[in-house]
């Protein structure tokens, strides 16, 4: 589908943002600068007449971004849990985005559900609701099971929704050529390896199999988390399109009247969410990577519950420790260690200066260290660093983007509940825990461990290894008429072997 029909879709983009009038909306709540208005008036208000109407009930922001399809309401979901970069009322109208938006009709979705898995309706439930919620990818009902008379959600894929998706997609990687063509300095972001990334999250997402599987496996990881529930997966009611858990029953984590009236402690609440979301991340490296007020809930005992697993995060262990340290160093204001690792990760390239580096990462964190997020302006700070990454060469990270993104999401998910909570101090306790156990000798321990069981598995082949290497060599010497000289690479070659062989012996034993 990729084409230069795709030329259109962008232009119809901000046709639409101008016909709605989220276009002044939009630049308003990132305080854009006067040049940036001016070229976005002349590019969206001719073409106006192009853009779509949208629903004239809803504000603005949203009615663009629910009118030009999914993947543009998933960035109004972000967005909606950052009233400090867009302000608390456009804030409010985007949270619409996030399980709110207008179902398809009941008897759709049961033909879904009947095409998907095989048995009616009917038969599997004795009843079966309205839309509960709806948002970008799917929409819930909540029933009750025949057999057993239990309370579930049925979540059911919007019909032609992987089409819609790959439209908007193809539209963003037409895009991405354009800012690498156009603007030159803006490739170090890999704007072309972002879309691939979020493609494939997205694709991902439109498989309810692969979220039943995630939901598994984050059960079985948090199991022992105190004050965290995750509702259970019905394995034999899901299927690619159909997915069934257990009814999660709660208040939702953006009503915080109702939250208030059940006499919960909101900010014991706000620091609970952030430091579950940075033990899934640092512990395990497998993390809820949408964690926005519409798939969260607060139970009456004050447990926190989540739902809605299309979306995970997966780091590995050396990005989970490089995260760590990062994180540690801010905490205790080591700047020079901050920028130290960077170099070592190699996220800012090596002929850049550290010493600069800690200066300008100092810029960023002491404004904000032991200050409330009232009196912290996000969107001036993500300006800096932003100047600081390009001033630096820094490159956008793939394989960080789900983890910095839901960093975001969740500390504005925080900060929605308690408006004074200092990420920082939040932090510390998961941070400095994680550090204990995985930077320093126990660590080291367990990494020689894990080596050794690698290493193990080429024993048996360690002989047939040798021999191909002494044979390599002899081959190479004849050809060279070194024949008569001592095979000194084949020599080389059987002592790293059995160098190895013995260190493997002394790992495997020790």
């Amino acid at each position: 589908m990729r084409g230069p029909h795709n030329i259109l879709r962008l232009i119809r983009t901000g046709a639409t943002l101008e016909r709605t009038g989220a276009m002044n909306v939009v630049l308003d709540a990132f305080q854009a600068p006067p040049a940036l208005r001016v070229v976005a008036k002349i590019l969206g208000w001719p073409f106006q007449w192009l853009g779509y109407k949208g629903d004239t009930s809803m504000p603005p922001a949203t009615r663009a971004l629910t009118a030009l399809g999914p993947a543009y309401i998933k960035f109004g979901q972000v967005l909606s849990t950052r009233p400090d970069v867009v302000g608390d009322e456009l804030a409010v109208q985007l949270r619409v985005l996030q399980d709110k938006l207008p179902p398809f009709s009941l008897d759709v979705a049961k033909k879904s559900i009947e095409t998907d898995l095989g048995i009616s309706v009917e038969g599997l439930f004795s009843e079966f609701s309205e839309p509960v919620a709806a948002a970008s990818i799917a929409q819930v009902h909540k029933a009750r099971l025949s057999d057993t008379g239990e309370t579930v959600a049925v979540k059911v894929l919007r019909p032609g929704i992987e089409r819609a998706f790959r439209k908007d997609i193809d539209a963003f990687y037409l895009a991405a050529r354009m800012i690498e063509l156009l603007a030159p300095s803006a490739r170090r972001l890999r704007p072309i390896d972002v879309i691939t990334h979020f493609e494939g999250v997205v694709m991902g997402e439109l498989d309810l199999r692969l979220e039943s599987a995630a939901a598994s496996e984050f059960a079985a990881n948090t199991a022992n988390d105190e004050g965290f529930q995750l509702p259970q997966v019905k394995w034999n009611l899901s299927g690619k399109r159909v997915m069934t858990l257990g009814w999660a029953e709660g208040i939702p984590f953006g009503d915080n009247d109702a939250i208030d009236a059940a006499g919960l402690d909101r900010v014991e609440l706000s620091k609970r969410v952030l430091q579950l979301f940075l033990k899934h991340a640092l512990r395990d490296g497998f993390f809820h990577a949408d964690m926005h007020q519409g798939n969260l809930k607060v139970s009456t005992n004050g447990d926190i519950i989540a739902y809605d697993f299309g979306i995970m995060g997966y780091i590995d262990e050396y990005t989970r420790r490089v995260y760590a340290e990062i994180l540690f160093g801010f905490i205790r204001r080591d700047y020079k260690r901050v920028a130290e690792v960077h170099f070592e990760a190699g996220y800012v390239p090596a002929d850049r200066d550290v010493e600069e580096f800690a200066r300008a990462l100092r810029a960023v964190g002491e404004p904000i260290f032991g200050m409330d997020a009232t009196r912290i302006s996000m969107a001036r700070l993500l300006s800096y660093l932003f100047e600081v990454t390009e001033r630096f060469g820094m490159e956008t990270r793939t394989e960080l983007i789900l983890l910095q993104r839901t960093m975001v999401v969740v500390e504005g998910v925080s900060r929605s509940m308690n408006p004074y909570m200092n990420i920082w101090e939040v932090a510390q306790p998961i941070v400095e825990d994680y550090i204990r156990r995985s930077v320093g000798p126990q660590a080291l321990l367990s990494d020689l461990a894990k080596t050794a069981q690698v290493m193990a598995r080429f024993g048996p082949r360690l002989p047939r290894l040798v021999e191909k290497a002494l044979i390599a060599q002899a081959e190479h010497d004849d050809r060279s008429n070194q024949a008569t000289k001592p095979p000194l690479g084949a020599l080389a070659a059987a002592a790293l072997a059995g160098g190895v062989s013995v260190l493997l012996l002394l790992m495997a034993f020790s």
